[in-house]
């Protein structure tokens, strides 16, 4: 797990309770995941994201923060396929979503439920039509949550 460098130790996500005996499988797992920008017009290239291993278990709530520019949009942009790493691997429910393009990507996506930083809500709506509207858009009703 990389961390920022004023900050000295990285922050550990607490494990879940599980069954004795029982190991389970992540749910997001990142494999020496990097991501750089190319260099466009007078600006260097930018590395948002170097060498990045870690896991996010089944049924863990996890929160990315940091300053602005440390790569957490990068970072949940590549867990939907939105963004391609530029070295390593984004694993979601076991499939390699860095690796699917075209329809198998599409269809990938379907499952991976993603509410965006600026993310509007509509004030004729209730909480629930809010989040119901982009599932709607992604091919789900309200019964498939």
């Amino acid at each position: 797990m990389n961390a920022h460098p004023s900050i000295a130790e990285p922050i550990r996500p607490a494990e879940p309770a599980l069954p004795e005996g029982l190991i389970a499988e992540p749910m997001v797992r990142f494999e020496r995941l990097s991501k750089t920008y190319p260099a466009y017009r007078d600006k260097p290239a930018v590395e948002a994201l170097k060498e990045v291993d870690f896991a996010i278990a089944r049924g863990a709530i996890t929160g990315v923060i940091g300053r602005s520019g440390a790569g957490k949009s990068s970072l949940v942009r590549l867990i939907n396929g939105l963004e391609k790493p530029t070295t390593g691997r984004v694993i979601v429910d076991g499939r390699d979503i860095s690796a699917l393009r075209g329809q198998p990507l599409r269809l990938a996506q379907r499952s991976i439920g993603m509410i965006f930083q600026h993310f509007n809500l509509l004030s004729s709506r209730t909480a629930a039509d809010n989040i119901a509207l982009p599932l709607e858009v992604a091919g789900w009703s309200k019964g498939d949550i």
